[in-house]
């Protein structure tokens, strides 16, 4: 039997805002992934919650959207 960790609120914010940055600047999971050069099962993580990226990975994340590092956190 497996259990799954427990997701808090904050991290659920996250995932879903980056999720949502995504698809606003019209990237697939894919694309993102690619051109971050990280994994697709990565980027899918992030988006439900269940990875949280450190600066690093935001700054990456970022400059692909071609956003700042703080639009990516909605706190």
């Amino acid at each position: 039997m497996t259990t799954k960790a427990k997701i808090n609120e904050k991290d659920l914010k996250l995932a879903r805002h980056l999720q949502k940055i995504r698809k606003e600047k019209g990237f697939t999971q894919e694309e993102l992934a690619e051109k971050v050069g990280v994994t697709l099962t990565y980027i899918g993580y992030l988006e439900l919650g269940y990875k949280i990226p450190n600066m690093h990975m935001l700054q990456k994340i970022a400059e692909v959207l071609n956003v700042k590092v703080k639009e990516l956190i909605p706190f």
